[in-house]
């Protein structure tokens, strides 16, 4: 759709792959049409900043950057296609998003490691939206089970869904409880890719306890 105005597709088949029995990610291929054109427009009009975090007894700037659209704050979205898409994925999934947030990664050298997000604090029942926009990047799920295969290929991830442009992920269930993923560097070179990110949680079942590998602005509730 070079040169048309982008737009959400209604015919893409949406593909439930089950982790286990309460955990599930939809895969939807090419979900949005135009993506490229949207890359441009956040990465030119997103208010972006440098993220920190904390390891090895030092904090350390975060390898991308990130940025956050909340929802009645008065300020137009990166790209007006990213608020149709936050209607169309509120009526998919019934639930209701404050905003979303934004990563950029903007080469090869950005990533983040395997992690879960924990600052929802309460995982049992979460839904966590990825739309991709620009370049394809590996991006990893691994069980919990193998948080310390350091030495196993791929750090032992067990599925890589491979998003490219315009592509939806969405994690729902008990993933964020009991699998982790990562968006790993790479060594051949790469353009830029940005994801957006929308993420709610029920607020019901065990409240997680401590700290997290990053701490986003804000998250629904």
């Amino acid at each position: 759709m070079t040169g048309q105005a982008p737009v959400i597709r209604d015919d893409v088949e949406v593909e439930r792959v089950w982790l286990d029995d309460r955990s599930w990610v939809d895969v939807a291929r090419g979900w949005l049409d135009g993506a490229e054109q949207v890359y441009e427009a956040a990465a030119e009009r997103a208010a972006w900043h440098q993220g920190r975090v904390f390891r090895y007894e030092r904090h350390h700037d975060e390898p991308r950057l990130g940025s956050w659209w909340q929802l009645g704050r008065g300020a137009e979205p990166v790209h007006p296609v990213l608020l149709d898409a936050h209607r169309v994925l509120q009526h998919r999934y019934g639930v209701r998003f404050d905003g979303f947030a934004l990563a950029w990664y903007r080469d090869e050298r950005d990533s983040v490691a395997f992690h879960r997000d924990r600052d929802m604090q309460w995982l049992d029942d979460t839904i966590i939206v990825v739309l991709t926009l620009g370049a394809r990047r590996p991006w990893l799920l691994r069980p919990r089970e193998n948080r310390y295969a350091h030495e196993a290929p791929a750090r032992g991830a067990t599925h890589d869904l491979d998003p490219g442009p315009g592509d939806l992920l969405v994690m729902g269930g008990a993933t964020q409880t009991a699998w982790e993923h990562s968006v790993p560097k790479v060594r051949h070179p790469v353009d830029g890719r940005i994801s957006v990110q929308w993420r709610w949680t029920s607020r019901q079942g065990r409240q997680e306890r401590g700290g997290s590998y990053s701490k986003p602005r804000r998250y629904s509730r």
